[in-house]
């Protein structure tokens, strides 16, 4: 063996024995495998933070008004694309009450003539189907003699005594009146009875 190698071995250090001062990169690493998991991490930056401080504070409500906005504004679109769907048929509808309205002419007209009497049977059974169809729909017919006057509901065109009906309910419907579910779609003209020696007064 040469000079030049039995030197380099001298020199070599002996780790054996080496204390944990010597062990580099080690001392720092935390116990079980080395590395921290995403709940160390969490808790060491928990740590980190101070208590005093309403950093963290105001981040976190922040984030919960942000939550709670976009729960309200999804509620919002789904009451809208509800509310669409319910009054989808809306114009539709309103289309067709002219219809109805030749419909009721005819069959109040056609009614004095002893002529048209079979062709009246056609035009009210196929006034009814419609109207049948449509109430599948949700339309439904506004304004009927006996019912008392609601202003939401009901135009007045005027005023008739009358001795047979109690004062303040409808005499007479000049033209019929159609809801959409809830929604009206046309009040129901209408004449409103009323006593002899009633001062009432409805809005015409």
């Amino acid at each position: 063996m040469s000079k030049h190698h039995h030197f380099e071995e001298e020199q070599k250090p002996d780790m054996r024995n080496a204390g944990p001062e010597h062990m580099d990169g080690e001392q720092d690493l935390p116990a079980g495998n080395g590395t921290p998991d995403g709940a160390d991490l969490e808790r060491l930056c928990r740590e980190q933070l101070c208590p005093a401080c309403d950093v963290g504070k105001e981040a976190e409500e922040t984030r919960l008004r942000a939550l709670a906005e976009m729960d309200n504004f999804k509620k919002r679109m789904q009451r809208e694309r509800d509310e669409q769907m319910r009054y989808a048929a809306e114009s539709v509808l309103a289309d067709l009450l002219p219809t109805l309205d030749n419909f009721d002419l005819a069959l109040q007209y056609g009614s004095k003539v002893e002529a048209c009497k079979d062709m009246l049977m056609g035009v009210e059974m196929t006034r009814k189907l419609l109207l049948d169809a449509l109430k599948t729909h949700g339309l439904e017919v506004v304004g009927r003699p006996g019912e008392p006057f609601d202003p939401e509901l009901h135009e007045a065109m005027g005023q008739e005594e009358s001795a047979e009906m109690d004062e303040g309910h409808i005499l007479n419907v000049m033209q019929k009146g159609y809801k959409l579910k809830e929604r009206l779609l046309r009040p129901a003209k209408v004449m409103v009875s009323k006593s002899s020696k009633s001062h009432l007064h409805v809005k015409i």
